[in-house]
């Protein structure tokens, strides 16, 4: 597990350019068998981090939520491990997660949705929570990736 532990805690991040940099700074340091999941409501940024996580990775692009089509694979572009991005959220259980039959050795795999279900794929994973604003969940849907602070929470879970 590869994320450097200044990364772990609580922090505010203000826009989503900023969001963008945080999973670009992460990724950087990523290796394949590192498992990420992230939590948080609709428009908290899941996708805009994992946006910034591909090019700290350096793999191909572009990088949009797979709601519809589950599980992507973005190979690298310069020799590093891939990023399989999932979407856990039409998902019913840990078992039509394992199903998928994810490379989790060989690639950087980020699930949104995942948390309750993706646990069980890895000895050692992050847990990566965004929340947005206290009232934003009554926002307008054309609002959700609007620019405004977001919480974000990293911990290491697991063991080594």
């Amino acid at each position: 597990m590869s994320i450097d532990p200044a990364f772990l805690g609580r922090r505010e991040i203000a826009t989503s350019d900023a969001m963008e940099q945080l999973g670009l700074r992460i990724g950087e340091q990523l290796e394949a068998g590192d498992l990420l999941i992230l939590t948080g409501p609709l428009g908290a940024g899941k996708t805009t981090f994992t946006r910034g996580l591909a090019e700290g990775l350096g793999v191909r692009g572009p990088v949009q939520s797979p709601t519809f089509v589950i599980a992507r694979t973005h190979p690298s572009l310069v020799g590093r491990a891939p990023l399989v991005h999932v979407d856990a959220y039409r998902l019913g259980s840990a078992a039509e997660l394992d199903d998928l039959d994810l490379d989790l050795d060989g690639s950087v795999v980020v699930i949104e949705w995942g948390r309750g279900m993706a646990e069980e794929l890895a000895d050692a994973w992050w847990d990566i929570e965004l929340e947005r604003p206290v009232g934003a969940d009554d926002l307008d849907p054309s609002e959700l990736d609007a620019d405004a602070p977001r919480i974000v929470t990293i911990v290491r879970e697991g063991s080594p």
